[in-house]
């Protein structure tokens, strides 16, 4: 039986050639995966790192026993490097993103063994790739190890310059791994201080009471006040994933928003459509984070609107059909009331956005004068297939010119089947988003009758979604635009002004949104950032690092 790190014949009897050969192939494809997973100086500095494997090659050793173990050593430093390799270059090329960034921290902090799953059938084509090729590499080097005999023998006939040379290289390499920043990078070190990290971010996720108790308190002292005395009713709808490139009401050839266009119609000069909407981030963690905490000027510290809302007066509501620890811990237990019709996290979760309408119309329902409801929809997250009921995709029976300009643009057929069925949640989700559209108009109908109330109603998503408009992917997207373009409309119980009526056409970022709303909800303090609130005089547009390239943030 053959010996897992021995050749059948004997490896003492291996000619020079074949062995340099065999440690020249090892050394090869760890280079080749540095050079796939790191650039520039980092490239150097992992090399540096590599070098152990030379005196692992050169390591002179007697018998099976300690040249299995010789070899095995050997194959597992190689395919330390190549894993390191594999996994950054699949995060590159998924979301061009590196693995301690905070958009790869905050989703492996937020994923259960659930999720997980799910993320593997979602992505397999990927995942298949990137497996495929760690596995070749590791069969790549088995076959290496399996030639490898001792090059010590070698070594001791090499030239002088050359042995020179590699007690050389062996005393940069120790005094490399004496500084901790190059030793850092080692891959060892890396991902067991990557572990680390997740797990304090999901550790500091679990504890958020002090993080709340604290923003109160910032509240308390920056003391908002809402500028005028009458009840008010504002509702604040949230969606995931929404690309406004696929909705009619933004002219997207399919039909995907009738709904929405109807009260548009319907609603006149007080219903804006904001043409040009980005988001600033291209998952949903980050991107609440910057929605919800609001900049001041001068030193005092961020605050978080829910905070600012209460310490006004307001009564706060967060209606969800997420179940999501993070966002629950930092955003909804500063709500006054949380409601949490999903209790499936993940992907798979069948629960569809209209099933939490009823406590939103408990929300609207309520006698308190001043109301602020957030209500956080799936929308059109992966998968989209369980963002609509079953059997109500009209896009999938036959080809449209959709259909056929994607055919057109060689997008495969997996993924204009995922087309189809983004197409069909957006389209549920237009009757879901239109709906709550009109509860807030009813609640100021009931409402006028009684007592002179203002009502307002802002919507948005947290992200866009790239689905074959640029590229062969469906998913999220930092590389392209796709993955920021959003919708964002507003609506309010008296007309926008003729000025108001004009930045329809402005761009308008969704970190800023929060600035808008508060607009909504006649709230003031010192420090406010006026210039950021789309519906101001004096707003003023600056242009978001995007790590994707938009061509012009004005279509």
């Amino acid at each position: 039986m053959r010996n897992l790190f021995v050749r059948p014949t004997t490896n003492s009897n291996a000619r020079p050639r074949s062995r340099w050969v065999a440690g020249a192939i090892l050394c090869a494809l760890a280079l080749a995966f540095i050079v796939l997973g790191h650039e520039g100086r980092r490239i150097t500095q992992l090399l540096v790192l590599l070098m152990p494997l030379v005196a692992l090659l050169c390591l002179p050793v007697q018998g099976i026993a300690a040249r299995r173990l010789r070899g095995a050593a050997v194959w597992l430093w190689v395919m330390l490097f190549v894993f390191d390799g594999v996994a950054r270059g699949y995060l590159q090329d998924a979301y061009q993103a590196a693995p301690n960034g905070a958009m790869v921290l905050g989703a492996a902090a937020n994923t259960n063994l659930r999720e997980g799953n799910e993320y593997l059938l979602a992505h397999w084509r990927a995942l298949l790739t990137w497996g495929g090729l760690l596995l070749l590499a590791a069969w790549v080097a088995w076959l290496a190890v399996l030639r490898l005999g001792t090059l010590d023998d070698v070594a001791s006939t090499a030239p002088r310059p050359l042995r020179i040379g590699l007690v050389l290289l062996l005393i940069v390499t120790l005094l490399a791994y004496s500084s901790k920043p190059w030793r850092r990078l080692h891959p060892v070190a890396f991902w067991s201080e990557w572990v680390q990290s997740v797990q304090s971010l999901r550790a500091e996720w679990g504890n958020q009471h002090q993080q709340r108790t604290q923003a109160m308190v910032n509240a308390e002292r920056l003391s908002p006040q809402v500028t005028d005395s009458q009840p008010s009713t504002v509702m604040l709808v949230i969606s995931d994933s929404v690309n406004r490139d696929n909705m009619s009401l933004y002219g997207y050839a399919r039909d995907t928003t009738p709904q929405l266009q109807a009260l548009q119609q319907g609603a006149g000069e007080q219903m804006l459509v904001l043409r040009n909407a980005w988001s600033v981030e291209a998952s949903t963690l980050p991107s609440l984070h910057r929605m919800f905490n609001i900049p001041v000027q001068g030193e005092s510290p961020s605050q978080h609107l829910l905070a600012l809302a209460r310490q006004a007066g307001y009564r706060v509501w967060w209606v969800s059909n997420h179940d999501d620890l993070a966002i629950e811990q930092q955003h909804a237990q500063l709500a006054n009331v949380v409601q949490l019709v999903n209790r499936t996290p993940g992907r798979s979760s069948e629960s569809l956005d209209g099933e939490l309408l009823d406590e939103v119309q408990t929300a609207l329902a309520d006698p308190h004068e001043r109301k602020l409801i957030v209500v956080h929809l799936l929308g059109t997250h992966p998968h989209y297939r369980l963002r609509f009921p079953d059997n109500q995709n009209p896009f999938d029976d036959h080809a449209d010119a959709v259909d056929r300009q994607l055919a057109a643009q060689g997008r495969p057929g997996w993924l204009r089947s995922f087309r189809h069925e983004y197409d069909a949640a957006l389209l549920y989700h237009d009757g879901v988003v239109a709906q709550l559209l009109r509860m807030t108009q009813a609640e100021d109908s009931r409402a006028g009758g009684e007592k002179d109330q203002r009502s307002a109603w802002m919507y948005l998503s947290d992200h866009g979604q790239e689905v074959g408009h640029t590229i062969n992917h469906a998913g999220h997207s930092q590389s392209t635009a796709s993955g920021f373009r959003i919708p964002a409309i507003l609506w309010r119980d008296e007309a926008f002004t003729t000025d108001e009526q004009a930045r329809a056409i402005v761009p308008f970022r969704n970190d800023w949104a929060a600035f808008t709303l508060v607009d909504l909800m006649r709230l003031q303090w010192h420090g406010q950032l006026s210039e950021r609130d789309v519906l101001s005089p004096g707003y003023v547009w600056q242009a978001p690092q995007l790590p994707a390239m938009v061509a012009s943030f004005e279509r």
